[in-house]
């Protein structure tokens, strides 16, 4: 994260930290591949392993850029390509005794902070049993548009070869409401 805030305030236009985790240390741990696939021993895992290693210095880097007056102009966000079932024991990721939560596309979260964005609050719910959206369902292409609208982006129209005009994402819409 300080390498991060180094290339934000190197104005870095676009910053990627993928964080994966040595497979040999967690994976007997995880009941995992290594990093955040944890298919068992979930609880555990992600208590005492993962999410203190990503809590504190993703705390501190947002502290740090706000500090630095650098908040604003900067979108954090965190994401995966999906979710976690919300049926704990899953026979496929730890037994049905165990801990373990298999992939799941229909339901997941994403952390937005800074780039306009206003803090501390949620947009849309789930269903009773974190499975399926229930109110303000969102799609990896309105999180695509809401990523371009920070960053100033609303044309999404180029011009191909032929000097014909086409648009790059006609699905999806920017999330205004978060701003």
């Amino acid at each position: 994260c300080l390498l991060a805030r180094r290339l934000v305030e190197a104005e870095v236009p676009f910053i990627t930290v993928f964080w994966k985790e040595n497979k040999s240390k967690f994976a007997k741990k995880c009941n995992s591949a290594g990093g955040w696939d944890t298919h068992g021993n979930n609880f555990v895992c992600l208590e005492k392993y993962l999410l203190p290693r990503f809590d504190r210095p993703f705390s501190a880097l947002i502290e740090d850029l706000d500090d630095r007056g650098l908040l604003d102009q900067t979108l954090l966000m965190v994401n995966s390509e999906m979710g976690r079932k919300p049926k704990i024991g899953d026979p496929r990721s730890g037994g049905e005794k165990g801990q373990g939560r298999d992939h799941w596309t229909h339901a997941m979260s994403v952390l937005m902070a800074g780039g306009g964005i206003r803090g501390g609050q949620a947009y849309g719910t789930s269903d009773r049993h974190a499975a399926y959206p229930a109110d303000l369902p969102v799609a990896p292409e309105d999180i695509a548009k809401t990523v371009y609208h920070a960053m100033g982006i609303d044309d999404l129209t180029a011009v191909d070869k032929g000097g014909r005009p086409y648009n790059l994402m006609e699905e999806g819409r920017p999330l205004t409401e978060l701003f």
